[in-house]
């Protein structure tokens, strides 16, 4: 994810340093892969496993789950207007460039430090609270998820959409 973004972030850099319109095709396969890889497995996995499994042995984790909860029911949304400004910046033109590049900056910046908490409070509170059980039953959940024909074939699609965005 991070990679996506700051890719997305430096082709907007660059169209902006050669006041040239971005290669809009690139930057509609990095948002539409910021809206579903996300959306359909990294924050159903936390939401669904992770989250649950810290709230049974920790309070402390209350209201910083709760937080980025909130933060995945708003991505949506977030990642919509990112893309609706987009839409608007290719087809409209130049008087739209501005509003795609701020929707474009605080969806980063906002993706970012979600990312920054749960790295440096949710995993290693994970790693402190959890126990040997809780694991087994995280990595039980997350294998048979992967295990399904449709998560590998899911899986080769978005790796395939990878090398595309990679060029």
């Amino acid at each position: 994810m991070a990679a996506v973004l700051r890719a997305a972030l430096a082709l907007v850099d660059e169209s902006q340093r050669q006041k040239t319109r971005p290669d809009f095709t690139r930057l509609r396969a990095m948002l539409f892969y910021i809206d579903e890889f996300p959306e359909k497995h990294h924050h159903r996995k936390e939401s669904e496993l992770l989250f649950p499994a810290l709230r049974a042995r920790t309070p402390l984790s209350r209201h910083l789950l709760e937080r980025l909860d909130d933060d995945h029911a708003c991505a949506e949304h977030n990642i919509r207007s990112v893309e609706h400004a987009l839409a608007a910046f290719e087809f409209l033109g130049e008087p739209r460039r501005v509003e795609f590049e701020e929707a474009m900056a605080r969806y980063a910046d906002f993706y970012m430090m979600h990312m920054a908490v749960e790295e440096t409070e949710v995993f290693p509170l994970a790693e402190q609270a959890l126990i040997d059980e809780d694991w087994q039953q995280l990595d039980e959940a997350f294998s048979h998820q992967a295990e399904s024909g449709v998560a590998q074939e899911e899986r080769l699609c978005f790796a395939a959409l990878l090398a595309r965005i990679s060029g």
